[in-house]
């Protein structure tokens, strides 16, 4: 399953031109909590065409639309996702639960090494640098998930004024009873 965004404009062009009026619904979800009311619709139909959306082994074209209601002010985003799984394997709801564990990721990691840790903002930019930085950051929100940690920006600041914990901990040695 891959998620098409627009700085892919050729695929993402092609899918959101597919007839998905026509297109049943395959799929709806309803959840309320944190003060918001979300619908999430899931619509799938297979691709005839091999290789006809830019991917080689794409099998279905995805819309799903989630719509939210907060304080009554409703938005609605459409997303766009190609599955190499045939229809068979790979049904409406399994499909828009996928794409909702794929958003837990999103949210989980790459929203706290945006925000908690200031990814964007660094200036490592050429060579092995970005990679070795991603590398650490990773580490470090791993590292304190591990430790229990539900507030990454909070295990980091905390981390930061007290360097020789994290040193400690990663140096300290673990002895085996025999």
């Amino acid at each position: 399953m891959v998620t098409v965004k627009a700085n892919q404009p050729t695929t993402f062009a092609q899918l959101k031109a597919v007839p998905w009026a026509q297109v049943p619904v395959g799929a709806r979800t309803r959840d309320t909590g944190h003060g918001r009311t979300e619908t999430r619709t899931v619509k799938a139909v297979t691709v005839t065409t091999p290789g006809g959306l830019g991917f080689p082994h794409a099998q279905q074209a995805v819309r799903i639309t989630r719509t939210r209601t907060v304080k009554g002010r409703t938005t609605r985003e459409t997303a766009y996702l190609t599955v190499s799984l045939p229809a068979g394997a790979a049904q409406p709801a399994d499909l828009g639960t996928w794409a909702r564990a794929q958003w837990h990721i999103e949210n989980r990691l790459h929203y706290v090494r945006d925000v908690a840790l200031r990814e964007d903002a660094h200036q490592a930019r050429t060579g092995n640098g970005p990679a070795v930085f991603a590398t650490l950051r990773n580490t470090a929100v791993g590292y304190h998930r591990s430790s229990g940690e539900p507030n990454i920006a909070r295990a980091t600041r905390r981390a930061n004024r007290r360097s020789t914990d994290l040193i400690d901990a990663v140096t300290r040695s673990y002895r085996t009873t025999q």
